[in-house]
């Protein structure tokens, strides 16, 4: 198997995008806490359930990306121009 690197560049640019998906997380948490009137030290308490949620947004925006991906490749392939 062909052994890979990730770049320094990589691994910021997805760090970057988790802290962002963390920010939606929260923010959706807050607009929750304000629509039913709650007490805003839920912004603490449920700070699991905010960081599973977040997970799911990693997940879900990988997937998508990963999606357009490939359909960007099958397009290429197609039209017989280089991928690079």
């Amino acid at each position: 198997m062909k052994d890979t690197l990730i770049t320094a560049k990589r691994k910021k640019q997805e760090l970057i995008t988790l802290l962002i998906c963390f920010i939606l997380a929260n923010l959706a948490n807050l607009y929750s806490i304000i629509v039913y009137h709650t007490q805003f030290s839920e912004l603490i308490t449920s700070l699991l359930y905010v960081s599973a949620f977040t997970v799911a947004l990693y997940i879900f925006w990988s997937l998508l990306r990963l999606f357009l991906y490939e359909l960007r490749l099958l397009f290429l392939k197609k039209s017989g121009r280089k991928i690079g």
